[in-house]
């Protein structure tokens, strides 16, 4: 059955008053996301708290949701509060050897690029290499490539699947950033297989910042320990009457890495929008997010724009001889969100937008150029 693309659109009260097409910035937040925060306030002052341990079997519930919108299991679910913090385990986890190095692609998002800091405190050599000279840049030595899906800045999409083939043959981790992808694109664990998977959900997933999650495969989560130590490392943490006193046991559950208290009324809003994701289906989702980012292409390069067909939802549009930055500023004042990054002008509808956000974009940009 075809979604309810009117309804579903009422569900983000700001696009009544702004063009929004920068979701690669900022997800908007549906309704049932704010009303599932309020909601746990309310349980809070009506309850007192006497129930916090519920609290986290409602977040066990959120694991469930998560790992089926990426085809994974719950137990491979661990939330962190930003992709970095992922990529800050995994990286701490890993037995460094000097000579060792670690890849990622020309232009990534900094995350990536400040990989370099590693060489003074391992000894790892960095490697920065264009998509074209990937696969010649892994040797003996390459411990870890950490990429992400979608390129936030021009929208690269780079075969990951394939990648990670290779990779595997070789025993390199492999770090995928979904931050820029998922919520929009499909993505499934068992065919790419990713050793990591870190998404912060404030994108295309629509969710708060600081609300993410990572998927440790299983084989990884028995060689990375935990660097986060606190009061739930222990596997008995639930049994708060006489909390474990002594070195702990971890689980084998990616849970293992969350250590502490979890970020509740974030989870919350998170949880509402990954069920809101799997009602419409992620498939859907995915072909009106590539349809529209198809339109907007082909509307651009009619302005005389230069894009690539990258294969994925953003947008990265140049315009000779323009300040990209002062047209997005301009566009901000006319009620137009989009981004300037690098260059280009980048848009990025996300699925509750719809054709005739991208007949005003056109209409603005005819203005300002």
């Amino acid at each position: 059955m075809t979604p309810d693309w009117s309804a579903i659109r009422a569900e983000f009260p700001a696009l009544a008053g702004w063009t929004y097409l920068n979701s690669a910035t900022f997800g908007q937040i549906p309704k049932r996301g704010i009303d599932a925060v309020n909601r746990h306030w309310a349980h809070r002052d009506q309850f007192a708290c006497s129930d916090f341990l519920d609290w986290y079997s409602d977040a066990d519930r959120l694991r469930v949701a998560v790992a089926r919108l990426i085809h994974a299991t719950a137990d491979d679910i661990a939330f962190v509060p930003y992709a970095a913090a992922a990529l800050g385990i995994i990286t701490a986890g890993i037995d460094w050897k000097p000579g060792d190095n670690v890849v990622t692609l020309a232009d990534e998002f900094p995350n990536y690029l400040y990989l370099s800091s590693l060489g003074g405190q391992y000894g790892v050599e960095f490697r920065e290499v264009p998509w074209d000279n990937f696969y010649e840049s892994i040797d003996a030595r390459t411990r870890m490539v950490a990429v992400s899906e979608v390129n936030y800045s021009n929208g690269f999409r780079p075969p990951v699947a394939e990648m990670s083939r290779f990779l595997r043959e070789r025993g390199v981790i492999l770090f995928v950033d979904g931050t820029q992808s998922l919520g929009a694109l499909q993505f499934d664990v068992g065919k790419v297989q990713p050793d990591v998977f870190a998404v912060h959900g404030y994108k295309w997933m629509i969710s708060p910042t600081g609300a993410g999650f990572m998927y440790v495969a299983p084989h990884v989560r028995a060689r990375i320990r935990p660097n986060v130590v606190g009061w739930r490392s222990h596997e008995t943490w639930r049994g708060v009457d006489n909390l474990h006193h002594g070195a702990p046991v971890f689980m084998e559950t990616a849970e293992k890495y969350e250590g502490g208290g979890l970020p509740f009324p974030l989870l919350y809003a998170m949880e509402a929008s990954v069920n809101m994701m799997l009602e419409i289906g992620p498939e859907a989702i995915e072909h009106r997010v590539l349809g529209l980012a198809d339109s907007a292409r082909k509307r651009l390069r009619v302005l005389g724009a230069e894009t690539l067909d990258t294969g994925s939802q953003i947008v990265a549009a140049k315009f000779e001889g323009q300040d990209v930055s002062r047209i997005a500023r301009e566009l901000k004042d006319r009620r137009v969100l989009v981004a300037a990054r690098h260059g280009h002008l980048r848009v990025a509808p996300h699925f509750y937008n719809h054709e005739g956000d991208l007949d005003r974009l056109i209409e603005e940009l005819k203005h300002l150029l």
